[in-house]
């Protein structure tokens, strides 16, 4: 049992890292399961956190949803204005007068003068060669940009000198408060998005409202861990680095140990039929999950213990099986009660976690692990 998702997640990792060093076990003989795919958004990301490669089946990574990707190409355009690819994918989103056109144009420019996208809008030659409309909605990106910039960089107030130009745009972009005391980066984020319209674009852009509020509140859980990189003395950027970084995962590193293709198994256990592991990890075994808390009103609880019985069977050597007994849920933990399924398991065949770690360690364990140990480190 773990106190709340993210504590479940990091230990999972942990174990896995640990089989992976001293047992020179591979990652891709490692599987996660999960019932919902809204679990895999702490499980990814304690993932890249602790640079582990891994692949999901069975669902969309969490990272890789729209507006997933378009929120964090906006951190890193905040973080450098420089970086042309994320700049290019939120200069018009929402829509801000910004044409596929006009973007075309400040990238051949940027070439030319051998700079960034960001450079060329700051550039009068540049933008005196825009229709007075589009050069309005230039200049006004690049003083959104600047200005939040220094809201995060100073972390308390907008330089007088960009407020004055944002007040000269003021019908192009919304005014930008003053940070807070105890600047949070998550209220911080939310507001931001707000006062671009972000959350309103994702709600237009959907003809379904479930689809659209299930968008925004993948954006909600993000936002809600950005306070958890970095400490209340750090500068807002650095801490926003801090957060971008632990969510990086460079997919391309090899060490001489690594083999090609070896990734860590996501999986939900619908998909896992018919599929095998050495080392598998259930996730999330709490009550409203697995079962689910439609099936209790659908009448469909069998159906339900018979998906646990498929994720069980997928294990070929070992099985951990973890609950919370609290879960993230839009940035607040809500208490979990462990799933009925756990009292069903034999319990001759059950061994608490807790438990053993207070056994003590037998000689021969203990000689094992020293061996490993040396034959990682030789």
């Amino acid at each position: 049992a773990f106190p709340n998702d993210d504590d479940e997640a990091r230990e999972i990792v942990t174990l896995i890292e640990f089989n992976r060093l001293a047992h020179r076990i591979p990652w891709r003989e490692h599987a996660i399961l999960f019932r919902t795919n809204q679990q895999s958004r702490p499980l990814e990301t304690a993932l890249r956190q602790g640079n582990v490669r891994y692949h999901l089946i069975g669902g969309q990574s969490f990272f890789d949803r729209r507006e997933i990707r378009d929120f964090l190409a906006y951190l890193k355009a905040l973080v450098n204005p420089h970086d042309d690819v994320s700049l290019l994918r939120i200069a018009n989103v929402p829509a801000r007068g910004l044409s596929d056109v006009t973007m075309e144009r400040l990238l051949g420019a940027s070439h030319e003068r051998k700079g960034s996208v960001f450079a060329a809008m700051q550039n009068p030659s540049v933008i005196t060669t825009f229709q007075a409309r589009t050069r309005e909605s230039i200049e006004a990106f690049a003083a959104l940009i600047e200005a939040r910039r220094a809201q995060l960089n100073a972390g308390e107030v907008v330089a007088p000198q960009l407020q004055s130009q944002i007040s000269n745009l003021k019908s192009q972009i919304p005014p930008v408060p003053a940070a807070p005391r105890g600047f949070s980066l998550a209220g911080w984020a939310e507001s931001f998005l707000n006062d671009i319209g972000y959350f309103t674009e994702l709600r237009r852009g959907e003809k379904d409202p479930q689809a659209a509020e299930n968008r925004v509140k993948n954006l909600r859980e993000l936002i809600a861990t950005m306070d958890n990189y970095g400490s209340a003395a750090d500068a807002p950027a650095a801490r926003l680095e801090l957060f971008l970084e632990g969510l990086t995962l460079d997919s391309d590193r090899e060490s001489e140990d690594d083999e090609p293709g070896d990734a860590v198994t996501l999986i939900t256990m619908h998909s896992c039929k018919g599929l095998e592991f050495p080392h598998v990890f259930i996730v999330g075994l709490e009550d409203g999950l697995l079962p689910h808390t439609r099936s209790k009103t659908e009448g469909t609880v069998d159906e339900e213990r018979r998906l646990f019985y498929v994720a069980v069977t997928r294990a070929m050597k070992t099985l951990a099986i973890s609950h919370c007994l609290a879960r993230k849920k839009y940035g607040q933990l809500q208490p979990c009660h462990p799933s009925p399924f756990l009292s069903e398991l034999p319990e001759q065949f059950v061994e608490h976690a807790d438990a053993k770690a207070k056994e003590p360690v037998t000689v021969e364990s203990a000689k094992l692990g020293f061996a490993a140990m040396r034959a990682v480190l030789g």
